[in-house]
């Protein structure tokens, strides 16, 4: 055989291999339009934690992060954790590239997301670790100086096993705070607890079958009423992952719908 015809069989070999990878390579991304209310539970789980949900729109991402030999490892359980796996590996630099790349926002020209933390780990030593590398990213998030926010891209929100009066004692914040439902009642400052979050089985016993029971409507809508009269957005986890439960929570304007059915719920959102 020749040498330009090895060459031609060669170059038409690395062709057709290219050609393969394209075929079953991730999708390109898109602009999608934000979906403010749409939080994806447990983000970090799907393929590709952070993308998939921006590739859907989404503008509210889940981490669970554990404190492990000074590093923010993001896992649900321990045993499952990959050293390589960091906070700042899986969602801050990312995000932070991606801020640059569109302008200052997540979205070219769209709203602040938001990047929730769950501390799966002693409170007071994880939060001294993330506060340092939140700092590191000052200038794509939102921050509070003695109690004023400093809109930015993204707000990080603390939910699980942080110190909240920790964090309330910080004159600079990086970070706001997930309460629960008791919450509404104690009624701390707005600026501080900014979300409820609870679980749904807890206060509701309705499942997606049928209507919504008139007695649990009428509960959901007095949460919903009393969170946005002291100025809070309300998400609860554990409700039916399913479009039943998706359109009855956005009718009774629950602000965050939590899910894992990425595609699915923004099929169903944008078919309303």
């Amino acid at each position: 055989m020749t040498p330009p015809l090895k060459i031609k069989l060669l170059v038409a070999s690395l062709v057709f291999a290219a050609g393969v990878l394209v075929a079953f390579a991730d999708p390109p991304a898109t602009n999608p339009v934000p979906l403010l209310r749409a939080h994806a539970h447990n983000d970090y789980e799907h393929k590709h934690p952070l993308f998939d949900a921006l590739q859907q729109g989404f503008c509210s991402v889940e981490a669970d992060i554990h404190l492990v030999d000074g590093d923010l490892l993001v896992a649900h359980d321990l045993p499952e954790f990959d050293p390589a796996r960091t906070l700042k590996s899986l969602y801050l630099e990312p995000l932070r590239q991606r801020v640059k790349q569109n302008g200052g926002r997540v979205y070219k020209d769209g709203p602040e997301c938001i990047l929730l933390i769950d501390f799966k780990t002693a409170g007071p030593p994880t939060y001294a670790a993330l506060r340092e590398v939140l700092k590191e990213y000052s200038d794509i998030l939102s921050v509070f100086r003695d109690g004023k926010k400093e809109t930015n891209a993204i707000t990080v929100v603390l939910t699980g096993g942080y110190p909240r009066e920790i964090v309330a004692a910080d004159p600079v914040r990086y970070a706001v705070c997930d309460g629960k439902l008791p919450d509404l009642e104690k009624n701390p400052p707005a600026n501080l607890v900014v979300w409820i979050s609870e679980d749904w089985t807890k206060s509701f016993k309705w499942r997606g079958d049928g209507p919504m029971p008139e007695d649990e409507k009428a509960r959901l809508k007095q949460f919903v009423v009393k969170a946005h009269q002291q100025g809070r957005r309300l998400r609860f986890w554990g409700a039916p992952d399913q479009p039943a439960v998706w359109k009855e929570l956005l009718a009774d304007d629950v602000d965050l719908i939590n899910t894992d059915d990425l595609k699915g719920f923004q099929r169903c959102f944008n078919q309303r």
